[in-house]
């Protein structure tokens, strides 16, 4: 029988072990934790909880691990889940901190961090080509690359907050079936007054 706390701790331990490189490269760990493995999440889901946790303040896997945690089991789930995410990082760099003289200088530790560096990045892209097909699949190729065009030139050459970004879509989003609907009764009262 599957228990909640159990599977929020060795889940969220995993990814605090595991994640390198800050919040955004732990995302994809964090999803394959609560969509692959435990089920805790569909992908749409996570992509919502993703979205509107980027508009919050904060690390974005701390959030994460915390809305994980209240779904699951309320305030004691979440608490459990955010302190086994954390409790790794903490715990190395208390470890850690007597070395960093040694470390920083380190060749072996500077060669690791370039080999970890591409797999992050792949990791990445995946997810974002997975997310990038699901917005096309929902919202269709136009309006898909449109959108991606938009975001771009807002993030890149307006250099607006990427929160600002992702709440005029979530905005945007709440209207999309609103509108798309009324675009289909436009077009069948006009084929009904063409018959």
């Amino acid at each position: 029988m599957k228990n909640p706390y159990s599977e929020l701790t060795i889940g969220m331990l995993r990814t605090g072990i595991l994640g390198f490189g800050g919040g955004p490269s732990v995302i994809p760990l964090i999803r394959h934790e609560a969509v692959s493995r435990y089920h805790w999440l569909d992908d749409d889901e996570f992509g919502d909880t993703l979205a509107i946790a980027n508009t919050l303040p904060g690390p974005i896997a701390t959030k994460m691990a915390a809305y994980l945690g209240y779904q699951l089991k309320g305030w004691p789930g979440a608490l459990l889940s955010v302190a086994a995410h954390v409790l790794p990082s903490c715990l190395a760099m208390v470890f850690l901190i007597g070395f960093i003289n040694v470390l920083s200088n380190s060749a072996m530790v500077g060669t690791m961090i370039a080999a970890v560096m591409p797999v992050v990045a792949v990791m990445l892209g995946q997810m974002a080509y997975e997310f990038g097909e699901k917005a096309i699949k929902g919202l269709g190729m136009v309006l898909g690359i449109t959108f991606f065009a938009i975001s771009f030139i807002l993030l890149q050459t307006v250099s607006l907050h990427p929160g600002i970004v992702i709440m005029i879509f979530l905005l945007y989003g709440a209207f999309h079936f609103k509108l798309k609907e009324k675009l289909k009764s436009k077009k069948m009262d006009r084929k009904e007054g063409s018959a």
